[in-house]
């Protein structure tokens, strides 16, 4: 009886720690870098090897190597496995690790052998490394103890919900979806200004997660403020689409987007045997034109096929739509398994942020007081240096006789040995004295900070401002996922309705509002704006048509109008909807037209001419269709309604050119359009020589005559432009109007 007990506690005991090590090692990760161990070793190991954004690649061999021989003595395969999908910009958000070679793809297929592939740490890690050596953290003995590894990583950004992270333990999981970390640090930085901020005030920062595969989100507010308020539930997430009209009324569906960790290749496979099983009778094919972007497209059996019943249709029995389930299961102190809040989660992000803080503080503060001691033992050496160098010359041990002689620390005499002859100049003596200044002063100011919480929260803030700001100018900084809730009832009331084609009016504000209005030619005054924000831009098209933006920076952007705000509010911002913070570059809002064309120019007189299709672009990061010099921008684009071209220039010389000059590209730095010495162009404007309805062209060129003084070839200098137009000192065509 006493040995089945005996057997019984010790199988207890075994499992026990099987299930504590499986929770703590393996499976959930700390709240604080939100890591779990194989990926902090990882990176620390790649840190040592001193693999930064500039350096050279490094086999990946050579890391899982490095990994497994001195942190992690486990697989190389599932070493590997986690380095390669932080290399994986499909899988993580923010990618911390910058591979090359195939490491993988969203089609499914598995990344190469690793020594077959390289990679680096990203700039992502490096926020996450910055102060390793600054005693910022905890170090404990490697498995075998003959080095040390870090607890936890410094972290100086929320990388636990950015990124996010999955894992199953014994009796417990975790699912964690990834978000947008500009939010996530917005939302820090509020909670610090107002600690007992609430789950809802802080979703109001915090929309929902944010995928790096994009997606629509489909729950309302309410459903996203409970899951993270319990810390359980799930998204329903859906792909994003348009369609195409092709001829004779015929028309296609196009995929732009799918979900977050589905396989393309699967999905295409289930939608074929679906195909072929006669479970989606009203469709005929589905064939995978991506490239560099998504593009499935799904084609119907017939043009007669109801769009909306052919999506629900696709949505139910595929994974273009798909659940998201959400677990915040964490180590909050790194020991103990939470299910958390999103508060929670926040607040230990900024606690961990304001140790860090502290002890980077402590230990700069030691060695400011070290520097301090050498410092002073050095200026009392230029004082008595005659006698230094004598003692420095008779004496057998110089060292014990100059600590005698004037009362001097060990640091301090090692420091005056250590001295360069060249050192002992007058100038060093008054560079010793300016540099005692400045670490009185910063070691004030440390002492400062370290006894005042106050301060302490305060250069938190202060950093994470800084962080947010550097991110903004990252790739994919912009908001991937839309939030766009599905009304109540839809699935169920659709299916005998038809959607009619009907005018729509977009209108973007100044601060960067998007909304979309339905009909055309509306009153100003019934477009709903904030205070103090103005109307920037105003498009008229169809229900069924793309909107085009292009950028200063010679980007476009292409919008489907179920993303924009409708019949509500003031709309949705429009840095959440494309990738660029800055809706001041956006130059102008045009409606797709698959036949049209446009001419795109810049402030240095450069453009060509380029189809609406190519400046289709199916990803929040848009299309680089300009390739400007340094210090150009683009800044206009219009569309071709003519076969002549005005260009005006600041200086307000003026010329005149046919269109057939232009080339016709797909993306470029174009051509010169008009020749400037100092001047840059500051408009451009297309009309048909033979018809003058155009009111600007009448007020320009009263008779036909009139414009041949300015027609000339592309690229020269052009003419003054008219006397009577120039006293009305125009800055645009449209200023004539």
């Amino acid at each position: 009886m006493d040995q089945k007990q005996d057997i019984t506690t010790a199988l207890e005991t075994r499992y026990l720690l099987y299930a504590v090590s499986t929770i703590m090692d393996r499976a959930l990760p700390d709240a604080r870098d939100g890591l779990k161990p194989v990926h902090r070793r990882i990176l620390y190991a790649m840190n040592q090897l001193r693999l930064y954004p500039q350096s050279n690649f490094r086999k990946c061999s050579k890391i899982v190597g490095e990994v497994m021989g001195n942190y992690h003595p486990h697989g190389d395969k599932a070493i590997y496995d986690a380095l390669a999908r932080f290399a994986q910009d499909f899988s993580v958000r923010y990618p911390l690790i910058e591979g090359q070679g195939n490491f993988g793809n969203i089609d499914g297929d598995n990344p190469a052998a690793q020594r077959y592939t390289e990679a680096r740490l990203s700039m992502y890690s490096i926020d996450l490394l910055e102060g390793l050596d600054e005693n910022s953290v905890d170090f404990k003995e490697t498995y075998d103890s003959s080095s040390h590894e870090p607890i936890v990583l410094p972290a100086s950004f929320p990388h636990l919900l950015a990124n996010g992270a999955s894992g199953i333990a014994v009796g417990m999981a975790t699912s964690i979806p990834p978000h947008n970390l500009l939010e996530l640090l917005q939302a820090c930085i509020s909670l610090v200004d107002k600690p007992n901020s609430t789950v809802e005030q802080l979703s109001e920062i915090v929309i929902g997660p944010d995928f790096p595969t994009g997606g629509i989100i489909l729950d309302n507010k309410e459903d996203v403020i409970k899951v993270y308020t319990e810390g359980r539930g799930s998204f329903r997430l859906r792909a994003k689409h348009h369609f195409e009209d092709l001829k004779h009324g015929n028309w296609q569906l196009v995929i732009d987007e799918i979900p977050y960790q589905v396989q393309k290749g699967k999905l295409i496979e289930k939608i074929a045997e679906l195909i072929s099983g006669k479970k989606l009778s009203f469709l005929q094919n589905v064939r995978d034109e991506s490239a560099e972007e998504i593009r499935l497209v799904l084609e119907p059996r017939s043009r007669n096929v109801d769009k909306e019943n052919f999506l629900t249709s696709l949505y139910q029995l595929t994974d273009l739509e798909t659940k998201i389930s959400v677990n915040l299961n964490v180590l909050i102190d790194g020991i103990s398994p939470k299910v958390s809040d999103l508060r929670e989660l926040l607040k230990t992000f900024l606690d961990h942020s304001r140790e860090i803080l502290i002890r980077k503080s402590t230990h700069r503060l030691k060695n400011i007081d070290k520097r301090l001691e050498i410092i002073e033992g050095l200026v009392q050496a230029f004082v008595n240096l005659d006698r230094i160098i004598s003692i420095i010359r008779e004496e057998d041990d110089p060292k014990t006789a100059i600590i005698k002689e004037f009362g001097l620390s060990d640091l301090q005499a090692e420091a005056i040995l250590n001295l360069r002859l060249r050192a002992l100049r007058r100038l060093d003596e008054e560079l010793l004295s300016k540099e005692q200044q400045e670490l009185m002063k910063e070691r004030q100011a440390l002492e400062d900070l370290l006894e005042d919480q106050t301060l302490q929260w305060k250069s938190v803030k202060n950093a994470l401002t800084m962080l947010k700001k550097k991110f903004a100018d990252y790739e994919r900084s912009g908001r991937q996922t839309l939030i766009e809730p599905e009304e109540e009832g839809y699935r169920t009331s659709f299916n005998n309705v038809t959607i009619d084609d009907f005018p729509v009016t977009v209108v973007l504000s100044e601060n960067g509002w998007i909304r979309s209005y339905k009909g055309h030619s509306l009153e100003t005054n019934s477009f709903k704006l904030r205070d103090g924000d103005g109307i920037k831009f105003i498009a008229q098209l169809s229900s069924n048509q793309q909107l085009l933006l292009i950028t200063s920076e010679g980007r476009a952007f292409s919008l489907s109008l179920d993303q924009l705000g409708k019949d509500k509010g003031y709309g949705e911002p429009l840095n959440l909807m494309i990738g660029t913070g800055n809706v001041s570059s956006i130059v102008t809002l045009v409606p797709f037209h698959k036949e049209h064309k446009g001419l795109i120019f810049s402030k240095n007189g450069l453009g060509f001419t380029i189809d609406f299709s190519s400046l289709q672009s199916s990803t929040k990061a848009g299309k680089q269709i300009f390739e400007l010099s340094e210090g150009d921008e683009v800044v206009g684009f219009k569309e071709i309604t003519g076969d002549h071209i005005i260009i005006l220039s600041t200086s307000f010389k003026m010329l005149i050119f046919s269109v057939k000059e232009l080339p016709l590209l797909k993306k470029g730095k174009g051509v010169r359009l008009q020749r400037y010495k100092e001047e840059v162009l500051l408009d451009a404007m297309l009309f048909s020589q033979n018809e003058k309805n155009d009111a600007v062209i009448k007020k320009m060129f009263p008779k036909n005559e009139d414009i041949n003084h300015w027609m000339g070839k592309r690229g020269q200098v052009g003419k003054t432009m008219p006397n009577k137009i120039l006293r009305k000192k125009i800055t645009k065509f449209e200023d004539l109007q």
